[in-house]
């Protein structure tokens, strides 16, 4: 019992002293939450082939997304709130997580999603020791609102392949006033500089398929369009085309959205029109086209492959 409990807590202490994202908690997480409200064992909403990501993640044969439960942001937009505000889902075994990516991998994905995975860090890097063992080749992508340390970052070294940071604002205002998270930008630039150093320029297969890389991810709001040309700008002068740049246009109001008159409803074609001209000069990028049914790019969150 007690080599599985050390298994559990994972390298470092980690769960005794948590500081994983920059919350710096320094909670122990085997007797209380931090920010998150995650404990010390992995918790899932959903395992599933997932085909809406940018094409060369999904492809043609989907990407094996993991959904962890949990979040250190607390945003009133969230699209995912079952899972990272109202905590639905299972806490499993790391051996049970180790078997979920093999068992993605035999269903013939291009790669392992693991979405919102930052409090979880240490219990992956242990399941995919035990996955690769026994036979996990896939690349791992890394699938996070980018709210976490370089060390953190560091530490993951040699486990992820792909990053798929999100940047959400660079104004701190907003991102106290819509996700109750202070010092944002400062955080997530430091955090996807760490990751664009650790992993190097886009690296593609012959099919397209992204293999290694960074690709920064940006939700267009509303009525808050400097906020993504301020986002465009930083990527441009700091990175440009040492990554890709995808611009997602998929935003509804949903959750806490209706309390912010500014976001309660969707783009308009006017917004997106000013969003493909700040685009003009940018190396790599994907933006999804403006839709109708945006609702539809939320999962079903079932405990399907958990």
């Amino acid at each position: 019992m007690e080599s599985k409990n050390r298994n559990i807590q994972g390298k470092e202490g980690m769960l005794t002293d948590c500081n994983l994202c920059s919350w710096h908690c320094n909670v122990d997480r085997t007797e209380t939450l931090g920010v998150c409200k995650c404990g010390k064992a992995p918790k899932l909403a959903l395992a599933s082939v997932h085909y809406w990501e940018e094409p060369c993640i999904s492809g043609t044969k989907g990407s094996g997304t993991v959904f962890f439960s949990g979040c250190n942001f607390k945003c009133d937009f969230c699209q995912n709130y079952s899972i990272s505000q109202e905590g639905f889902g299972k806490e499993i075994s790391i051996h049970r997580l180790a078997e979920i990516f093999l068992e993605l991998q035999e269903q013939g994905v291009h790669n392992i999603n693991l979405v919102s995975p930052t409090p979880y860090v240490f219990a992956i890097i242990e399941a995919l020791d035990i996955a690769k063992k026994n036979g996990l080749q896939l690349p791992v992508v890394y699938n996070t609102n980018s709210y976490e340390t370089p060390e953190t970052i560091r530490k993951l070294n040699g486990y992820i392949d792909i990053y798929l940071p999100d940047l959400k604002y660079v104004s701190l205002e907003t991102a106290l006033m819509l996700s109750k998270v202070p010092n944002y930008f400062e955080a997530a630039s430091t955090a996807i500089a760490e990751m664009v150093n650790q992993v190097g320029r886009p690296q593609f297969d012959k099919n397209g398929m992204m293999t290694k890389g960074v690709i920064i991810r940006h939700l267009v709001l509303p009525n808050h369009l400097t906020e993504t040309k301020k986002v465009i700008e930083w990527v441009k002068e700091n990175l440009n085309d040492r990554v890709y740049l995808s611009i997602m246009a998929q935003y509804f109001p949903t959750y806490k959205a209706k309390e912010h008159k500014d976001i309660n409803r969707k783009l308009n074609k006017k917004e997106y029109t000013l969003i493909l001209r700040m685009l003009e000069n940018i190396e790599n990028g994907y933006i999804q086209e403006l839709g109708e049914f945006e609702e539809e790019y939320v999962p079903n969150f079932d405990l399907r492959g958990v």
